[in-house]
């Protein structure tokens, strides 16, 4: 008597739990990636056009972060292929509890700080809800898009560039001791990469703490002007050190020493401006 063997099936490879949770995880990075990079576009603008004042009112804060929280999420979820409708109502699930809120606001039952608190903690109901309305929906296989591509491979330089928009805008100085925050990355990279097996990225980081170290010192004790440009000229040599290993690839990740790259060469430069103004 013969007996067919059953194989058990394996389980769906789908997990729409956690598919979910990464969606929903995916859209609060996005949101606080836009208060957090367009905020001071909208502080430089209103210092550049004499609208700060419009700004500071908690209604109007409150309008300028849903925007902020929108237009990351919005953009994130076209890249990944998401349909326009669900797009569409995570954005709406920024602004409805501000708006929701402006009514005992503007009557006087809610504070500015009840306001923005509230909308936050309202928010978040609202995009799980969206995002479990369209749990089955799955995004679209994103179309190539070589521009889009190539800007977002240079995600570190967009950063440190929008970091920065405030120095460009006014140009300050930052004191001597900004030195010793330059070779620490690369310290903690490195531990963090394990990278001091080789005695040589060691002996590089060691000199490289020395040499900033040693003119951090001068600045202090020089005069002022002498040490304008000697912390002008640390911050530019630092990026000239990040493009080397940058292109060596040593030490820290690639990403994070093309960030430094064009954050010290932004630093650097408005201080000269700042020196020459």
């Amino acid at each position: 008597m013969s007996h067919t063997l059953t194989v058990p099936s394996s389980p769906p490879t789908d997990r729409p739990v956690r598919r979910l949770l990464w969606h929903l995880l995916a859209m609060f990075v996005a949101m606080v990636a836009g208060m957090v990079l367009l905020d001071p576009l909208w502080r430089t603008a209103g210092a550049a056009l004499g609208f700060s004042g419009l700004l500071a009112r908690p209604e109007v804060a409150a309008l300028v972060m849903a925007t902020d929280m929108s237009i990351a999420m919005a953009l994130w979820m076209w890249h990944r292929g998401h349909p326009a409708r669900a797009t569409a109502e995570m954005v709406a699930a920024m602004y409805l509890p501000y708006l929701l809120l402006l009514v005992p606001f503007l009557t006087g039952l809610l504070d500015g700080d009840g306001l923005l608190l509230g909308g936050h903690l309202l928010m978040v109901p609202a995009m799980v809800v969206v995002a479990v309305r369209h749990r089955h929906a799955h995004p679209a296989a994103p179309p190539r898009r070589p521009v889009v591509a190539a800007l977002v491979a240079r995600w570190p330089s967009w950063l440190a560039l929008l970091m920065t928009v405030d120095n460009w805008i006014a140009p300050t100085m930052l004191p001597a001791l900004s030195l010793l925050v330059l070779p620490l990355g690369f310290l903690v990279a490195g531990t963090v990469r394990r990278s001091w097996r080789d005695r040589g990225a060691v002996a590089s980081q060691l000199a490289g703490l020395v040499g900033w170290g040693t003119l951090a010192t001068l600045a202090v004790v020089a005069d002022d002007g002498p040490a304008r440009w000697l912390v002008a000229g640390g911050w530019l040599a630092h990026a000239a050190w990040d493009v080397v290993h940058h292109r060596r690839d040593r030490v820290a990740p690639r990403g994070y020493t093309e960030f430094c790259a064009v954050l010290d060469i932004s630093i650097g430069l408005t201080m000269v401006i700042a020196i020459l103004a």
